[in-house]
């Protein structure tokens, strides 16, 4: 497996783009996104459990019951959430989109990100569309991944290449989130393609699985959004055997895809609101793998641990305490903790207690833009790793005036 350029237009068949649609008032910024299969695909998904859900998580929750689709429609700038006329807006951009791209509205899955509880302007998306169909392009990965933006800083987009079944397969993404990230997924967009031949519950299967170990991985400020979507479409242009069930092929898949979905988990809270650094929560000698992923999400989803990063402060009492209260199961007495960066590698904890160290290297390795908390827990051999970011005053700043 390697990583490779071209986004969700890497795999064969699948055509992207973005334009500016009217629906943000920055004429400048892309907001509304398109991505199409020259062939319909097998199609799963996952999102927000957040019990209060967007209109378009609604509706794609119920396109997708069939396991197929062809094309995704999603604009950014506002969410279409816990709004009156939600359902009908959402119904009628699976409609546009059919229309111009000619496939069954059933076959498209809608999304929205923005602000909560604003009215969804129609007519920019109904006036826009036809020119956004033909720009569709093998190209269009990035426009379409700015398009969905909304206060992220960077564009994220990733592809991988691998080996199945003795062909050479593809899968590639874009996502977008920045804020109201919390496991469980965040205010988050994903949309994943692949030439893979792959069945529909194959590819349910395999996308839970990436989903717990990426994007349930991630923190940013501890909401947990109503619009999470994570949707893979499968086209099966690589031409290999169809995946239909457990074995090497669904292993070989569910690696590749999970490769994508770190590599964007990663960077969705590099890009945190405000963020100056990114946090690798790394936890090994768990019990268990659950009791790793709690105490990893645990770390840097802790207001206090997160400010000692952004202040490049080697407090390991507030990463003590995040563990403490994580609800795993685990013997304080036992934990050993690290801070290492590309700057080196700085032991502030063994046995649970607190050592005295060098500030000048502490100040060293915590000055990189990632930092990894490596905390052993000595009880077992569960391993987990959650991703965040550090705290910083723009975080406010930033969400303060957000609707204004």
């Amino acid at each position: 497996m390697k990583f490779i350029e071209g986004g969700v237009t890497a795999a064969k068949g699948f055509l992207a783009a973005g334009i500016h649609s009217g629906i943000r008032k920055n004429k400048t910024k892309p907001d509304l996104a398109m991505i199409f299969s020259e062939k319909i695909c097998a199609a799963a998904g996952v999102f927000t459990r957040n019990l209060v859900k967007s209109a378009p998580v609604y509706v794609s929750m119920e396109h997708l019951k069939d396991g197929r689709a062809q094309a995704v429609i999603a604009n950014s700038g506002i969410a279409n959430a816990c709004n009156a006329d939600g359902m009908e807006k959402a119904e009628r951009m699976c409609e546009i989109a059919g229309g111009v791209l000619g496939v069954d509205p059933a076959d498209v899955v809608v999304a929205s990100t923005g602000v909560i509880g604003q009215v969804l302007p129609i007519e920019p998306i109904e006036n826009a569309a036809g020119a956004l169909a033909k720009t569709l392009s093998r190209t269009g990965s990035f426009d379409a991944a700015n398009a969905i933006m909304t206060t992220d800083t960077a564009v994220k987009e990733v592809a991988v290449e691998t080996e199945i079944g003795g062909k050479t397969v593809r899968i590639g993404g874009i996502s977008k989130g920045s804020g109201m990230i919390h496991p469980n997924m965040g205010t988050m967009l994903c949309f994943v393609t692949t030439d893979c031949a792959v069945s529909a519950g194959m590819i349910q299967k395999a996308v839970r699985t990436a989903a717990d170990k990426t994007f349930n991985m991630i923190s940013v400020d501890g909401d947990t959004s109503t619009n999470d979507t994570l949707v893979v479409l499968a086209n099966g242009m690589g031409e290999n055997a169809e995946i239909t069930g457990a074995g090497a092929d669904l292993d070989a898949f569910t690696d590749a895809l999970t490769a994508v979905c770190r590599a964007l988990a990663k960077r969705m809270a590099a890009d945190g609101e405000g963020a100056t650094k990114l946090l690798v929560g790394r936890v090994t000698g768990a019990k268990t793998e659950e009791d790793a992923r709690k105490v990893a999400r645990s770390v840097i989803s802790s207001a206090l641990v997160k400010a000692a990063m952004f202040g490049e402060d080697a407090n390991c009492g507030r990463v003590l305490c995040a563990a403490g209260y994580s609800g795993a199961d685990l013997d304080p007495e036992k934990i050993d903790v690290t801070f290492e960066s590309e700057n080196g590698s700085l032991l502030v904890c063994r046995d649970g207690l607190g050592l005295a160290f060098d500030e000048a290297l502490a100040a060293k390795v915590l000055h990189a833009k990632e930092i990894t908390v490596a905390v052993e827990l000595h009880s077992g051999a569960g391993e987990a790793e959650a991703f965040g970011c550090d705290l910083t005053y723009d975080y406010v700043k930033i969400n303060g005036d957000y609707r204004t």
